[in-house]
């Protein structure tokens, strides 16, 4: 998500704003759905593709390329890699 507005920033614990992660997904110093897998992501995302006005496959790749460098997702995209080898 592009955050370019103060609201669009998550918040860290001490109510500073979070440079790394969006409203949506961090608040007070935590995610706000910490369970949730990159796949849950990406589908979450395809599903919001109508209110973004883009086919769902554009937004599946856009999701698959973009997510795994975002630094909540590092880790997992590479775990994930590691065991499609």
């Amino acid at each position: 998500m592009p955050m370019t507005r103060n609201e669009d920033f998550g918040t860290n614990k001490d109510g500073s704003r979070s440079s790394d992660y969006c409203a949506h997904c961090f608040s007070n110093g935590a995610f706000t759905e910490p369970r949730m897998t990159l796949e849950q992501m990406i589908e979450r995302l395809v599903q919001l593709a109508p209110k973004m006005n883009m086919p769902e496959s554009k937004v599946r790749a856009m999701a698959k390329k973009t997510l795994p460098d975002l630094k909540r997702w590092r880790a997992s995209a590479k775990k994930r890699r590691a065991s499609e080898q």
